[in-house]
């Protein structure tokens, strides 16, 4: 393998012999207080990197000793179900103003496994949503991985298909990124594909490492691509911690997204965020400099159907007590760890969220 080169391993012909689209799509359908709300269901749907969300157990095949007890944080049951508590308050409050139950579809990132996931779903804040889970364990070094979690009263998934990422670094030694989650299914009779991605980070140098963020945005947008000619899913939402803003290449380019709502094209997308951005808006910062990283941009039928599901608006969730109150990092995010010592805080990301309405039939 070349060096800098990327290697999705997708096989992109798979989709084109399956006898039917068998992917999973995570979205429902509320009432909220909406003009016109007698007339339309609302989903609000919600994206959150959750900050090294990891169990206390040291795993033999992942670099996880950071966060065990004996590890440099003093990772601890004590933190875990803090950490859990307050990730899990979070999660209450979001879009509830629209939806009383919250995000019908949640992607998270920066999860280790599957058990951590099934701990959060019981936090009494959210245990009366009933959330299940949709994971795959990625090939990640640190063995963090990205999943979708979402209320079965409202859907019940099909299948989910995990797409990986591999790149090599300077000594030519093969390293897995973070898989790209993508599931399809249906809402209300209309077919939805919906991606939950943590693209690679910009660790030695944004435009260094910009080739394989750029890679990750080209597997979205030819995922979607055949799955719309393919499958006729021509609905598509893409979310997650994507390590670039809305105006890099990545999203603007290769995923073909930006903030124009009027005229898209078919594989065009719309990005509310990129408004947010261009206002100096951000969901994480570093430096003194605020960044968007944390995005969900949405196919051009989102906008354009008058008849069936379609975008209403979005929102950084953002509350004072998430953030750093006093110090040079004053308004950050209010991470769980800070310079070495636990800070008893939430992410070092803000979540974002969507709001989709549908008419009551």
């Amino acid at each position: 393998m070349k060096r800098g080169q990327v290697v999705d391993f997708i096989y992109f012909n798979k989709l084109r012999s399956m006898k039917a689209c068998i992917f999973s799509l995570i979205l429902l359908v509320f009432t909220c207080p909406l003009a016109g709300q007698d007339q339309v269901n609302v989903t609000c749907i919600a994206f959150y990197n959750v900050e090294n969300l990891f169990d206390t157990i040291d795993s033999p095949d992942t670099d996880d000793f950071e966060f065990t007890p004996k590890g440099p944080n003093l990772y601890n049951s004590a933190v875990y179900y803090d950490k859990l508590d307050k990730l899990a308050r979070v999660i209450s409050e979001i879009g509830t103003e629209y939806s009383p139950d919250g995000p019908a579809l949640l992607g998270v990132a920066e999860i280790e496994n599957r058990t951590v996931l099934e701990d959060f779903v019981l936090q009494p804040a959210i245990a009366k949503r009933g959330y299940k889970i949709l994971h795959h364990d990625s090939g990640d070094g640190r063995g963090v991985d990205v999943a979708l979690l979402y209320q079965p009263k409202y859907f019940t998934p099909e299948a989910l298909y995990p797409y990986p990422l591999v790149i090599d670094d300077d000594n030519d030694t093969v390293i897995y990124s973070r898989d790209i989650l993508i599931v399809v299914g249906k809402l209300n009779n209309e077919r939805v594909a919906v991606s939950v991605n943590h693209w690679p980070s910009r660790r030695g140098g944004a435009t260094r490492t910009a080739i394989f963020r750029n890679a990750a945005a080209a597997i979205n947008r030819h995922v979607l691509d055949s799955l719309n000619i393919n499958c006729g899913v021509k609905k598509a939402i893409v979310m997650g911690d994507l390590n670039d803003d809305p105006v890099d290449d990545s999203v603007h380019n290769y995923l073909k997204a930006g903030r124009a709502t009027e005229k898209l094209d078919d594989d065009e997308m719309y990005n509310p965020m990129e408004d947010f951005y261009r206002k100096g808006l951000g969901t994480n910062a570093y430096h003194d400099a605020w960044s968007l990283f944390d995005q969900i941009i949405l196919s051009s039928e989102l906008l354009k159907d008058k008849d069936g599901m379609k975008f209403y608006k979005a929102g950084i969730h953002n509350p004072a007590y998430m953030m750093q109150k006093s110090g040079s990092y004053k308004g950050y995010p209010l991470r769980t760890y800070a310079n070495g010592a636990y800070a008893g805080g939430y992410s070092d990301h803000f979540p974002v969220y969507i709001v989709l309405v549908h008419p009551k039939t």
